[in-house]
């Protein structure tokens, strides 16, 4: 049996099924890591590790030519954001199925990526890079109010904030300016872009191997933050909007040399004009592809195992036509007493899959991105309204009970999620 390696992978979503769906194709995943206690599926499951420091391209290289004289390797990919583009670079230098490294790295970096989607004649927001706070201010005075500032990588709208103003603007940049590394303990560029801000609904569409497989409906939380808190499959818009989102993100991919394997782009429409936020090569996080297969059939973890191993991905199955994502956010901060509700959820009707991604004794500090996330459901149904229906319906069965400070000075007290967990205008990763 020959390996499969992972390149670390991320936290919450459908890391574990890319193990799950590298067995089922025959092959043994393996994960190549810093921390696997970073991942909590990786004992759960049973999956190999190899600890090493996978920022170090050598390492990588040298591990993987072990694996390839133990039993031979068949794949190396990523799921991870983060580790997308050295993946690629990895897997190239080994002879195996991979992505342009180089075009990857161009779409990581969100400035260089606008400059060639602008260059290619896509419509992206007015923007400006910059690397200090003073030029920061300078960048949304000239662009004009509102703006949003966002770290130039990134993922899971970590450090994406609205800013209606220049003392807001200063501020935030500073903030941001001010981070030496992003989540993952990574390096960060000491750079951030400034864009207008575009109004209009938020949709991405999901492709693999330069085709469109969805366009995705999604869902936000409240401004000044872009948090993602649900998605519908497919989107229900008519079939011209559909189409220009398709025809758009298509346009994307070709001004950036990417078409292998998956790709996530994210769009607003506004005015009538789809607008891209940004191209992320790499398939969906947020659950996306679970939902894509409970709706369409179409399982897209499977296919980019599948392409990355040099085997042929599997044909559409049958799917219940449309899927619903929905995330319960924390509202507060504090220590967890108690998960409950979540075998009730899944019995609701239409349930696909229901995650807590919370237990007992963790901690929960908010940080307005994907991170406030606190359990999920994956819902199906003929359409939009039933998917939705039974995602919402099954969220407010799970009850996550907390520990906190009822004042400064008083003791701890219990304290209950809202009974319906969900944010206004309910939606993702």
């Amino acid at each position: 049996m020959t390996w499969f390696a992972l390149l670390e992978s991320n936290t919450t979503g459908t890391g574990r099924e890319f193990c799950v769906r590298a067995r089922a194709r025959g092959m043994r995943p393996v994960l190549l890591t810093r921390d696997p206690g970073r991942y909590p599926y990786v004992a759960e499951d049973g999956i190999d590790t190899r600890v090493l420091d996978t920022g170090d391209l050598g390492a990588v290289l040298d591990t993987c030519t072990a694996l390839a004289a133990d039993g031979g390797l068949s794949g190396l990919v990523s799921s991870s954001e983060y580790f997308v583009a050295p993946a690629a670079h990895a897997a190239a230098k080994l002879g195996l199925p991979a992505a342009d490294g180089d075009a990857v790295d161009r779409c990581r970096a969100k400035d260089t990526q606008r400059l060639a989607l602008e260059a290619g004649g896509v419509a992206v927001p007015a923007f400006r890079s910059v690397e200090t706070v003073a030029d920061a201010g300078h960048a949304a005075d000239a662009l004009g109010y509102p703006v949003v500032l966002k770290p130039t990588t990134g993922s899971g709208s970590v450090g994406v904030r609205l800013c209606r103003d220049g003392d807001e603007t200063r501020q935030w940049a500073g903030e941001l300016l001010g981070r030496a590394t992003d989540e993952r303990g990574n390096p960060v560029p000491t750079r951030i872009l400034v864009e207008v801000a575009v109004e209009g609904p938020e949709f991405s569409v999901e492709t693999f191997d330069g085709a469109v497989v969805a366009v995705v409906a999604k869902h936000l939380g409240p401004e000044p933050y872009f948090v993602e808190t649900g998605h519908d499959i497919p989107a229900p818009v008519p079939d011209a909007t559909a189409a220009a989102l398709a025809d758009t993100t298509l346009r994307s991919l070709a001004a950036l040399g990417l078409g292998w394997g998956a790709a996530h782009t994210e769009l607003r429409l506004s005015g009538g004009r789809p607008v891209v936020i940004e191209v992320n090569p790499r398939l969906a996080g947020g659950m996306i592809p679970v939902a894509v297969r409970a709706a369409l059939g179409i399982d897209l973890v499977d296919s980019v195992v599948a392409l990355a191993a040099g085997q042929q991905p599997d044909a559409a199955g049958s799917g219940a036509g449309h899927a619903a994502v929905r995330f319960l956010r924390a509202g507060q901060e504090g220590r967890i007493v108690a998960v409950d509700g979540v075998e009730d959820a899944l019995a609701g009707p239409g349930v696909v899959t229901v995650r807590a991604g919370v237990a007992a004794g963790g901690v929960v500090r908010l940080t307005n991105s994907f991170q406030d996330r606190l359990a999920l459901v994956v819902s199906e149904g003929p359409d939009t309204d039933s998917a939705t229906r039974g995602a919402e319906a099954a969220l407010r069965q799970i009850r996550i009970r907390f520990e906190v400070p009822a004042s400064p000075a008083a003791p701890h007290a219990q304290q209950d999620t809202p009974e319906n967990g969900l944010e206004e205008g309910a939606g993702d990763r």
